[in-house]
């Protein structure tokens, strides 16, 4: 009987011996896991504390959109006619160009009506000249002859004379006709008028047969160098710098691609609106700086022959 209680005493030992070593293996297995998860909620915490802070600190710059319009480098030419001796321009009577072509420096454009009569007036000139220097050269044979006489008669001496007064009205006369030819080529040449810049015809003002009006007879920019004039807001100029990167794209759907540019300039001055949007009332009383961006070679390749046309700009914060 002793025996027995002993083994049943051992045995109740044993069992408690078993269950304190699988809460000690419990222990060792899900501690770890325990850890890592508390550490991970930490974590998360923290980085949700962390998120909330910045939000609250450093506030999202939003990118800034505005109107604006394509525009050639450098201001648009208007190429005006001569003015005449009269003090008008000369009527156009052909043009040689569209809007659209490109032209380079030096290139004819359009021809006036005067430029008939400069051709008249320049050859009348030269005859005038030709036949002076035949009298200037017959005068000087005679001047010889008679200087050669001078000491037989008297008679030789009044010729002498008389045939240096008349050389000399003559060389005077060759003098003012040499100063009229060179003004009637200096208006002949300029009786074609000439493009004074590699670039566009971006409008044509005046048809053949019409004197040229105050704003010239046709319009040239350099589009080849295309920038973009963009009207931004005074309120969201603060957010514009300089070399900021800029995406363009059509208002009207003229082009489908968007261009690419950068800020190059911002007008110290504020303006009025110029390009309206399709709520022009909305716009009329709106101030703005103007802020030019200049294009991408690949942007330009796209829009060189689009010169005023409306773009919306963002600018990249």
């Amino acid at each position: 009987m002793g025996q027995e209680i002993y083994k049943n005493s051992a045995l109740r030992f044993l069992m408690k011996l078993k269950t304190f070593k699988n809460l000690f293996i419990y222990l060792l297995l899900f501690s770890p896991l325990t850890l890592g998860i508390i550490s991970c909620t930490s974590k998360n915490s923290d980085s949700t504390f962390k998120e909330e802070i910045n939000s609250d600190i450093i506030p999202t710059i939003a990118a800034v959109a505005a109107l604006g319009q394509l525009s050639p480098s450098g201001e648009v030419r208007q190429l005006a006619a001569p003015i005449t001796q009269f003090g008008s321009s000369p009527r156009v009577v052909q043009i040689l160009v569209n809007e659209g072509d490109f032209v380079k420096k030096g290139d004819i454009l359009a021809i006036f009506e005067n430029r008939e009569k400069l051709i008249s007036d320049l050859e009348r000139n030269e005859n005038l000249i030709n036949n002076i220097n035949d009298e200037i050269t017959l005068k000087k044979d005679q001047i010889q002859r008679y200087e050669s006489a001078l000491s037989k008669d008297a008679y030789s001496f009044v010729q002498f004379s008389q045939r240096k007064d008349e050389l000399l009205k003559l060389q005077k006369q060759k003098i003012n006709l040499m100063g009229d030819q060179k003004n009637i080529k200096i208006d002949l040449f300029n009786s074609k008028l000439r493009s004074p810049i590699d670039g566009f015809i971006l409008g044509i003002n005046t048809r053949v047969g019409e004197r040229p009006k105050n704003e010239g007879i046709l319009e040239i920019g350099s589009s080849q160098k295309m920038e973009a004039l963009i009207e931004v807001y005074e309120s969201d100029i603060d957010r514009v710098f300089i070399s900021q990167n800029v995406e363009l794209i059509s208002e009207n759907g003229g082009f489908q691609k968007s261009l690419k540019g950068k800020v190059i300039r911002i007008s110290p001055q504020v303006k009025q609106r110029k390009v309206l949007s399709t709520d022009p009332t909305g716009d009329a009383d709106s101030r703005i700086i103007e802020v030019l961006v200049k294009l991408d070679q690949d942007s330009i390749d796209i829009v060189q022959n689009y010169a005023g046309m409306k773009v919306i700009a963002k600018f990249i914060p």
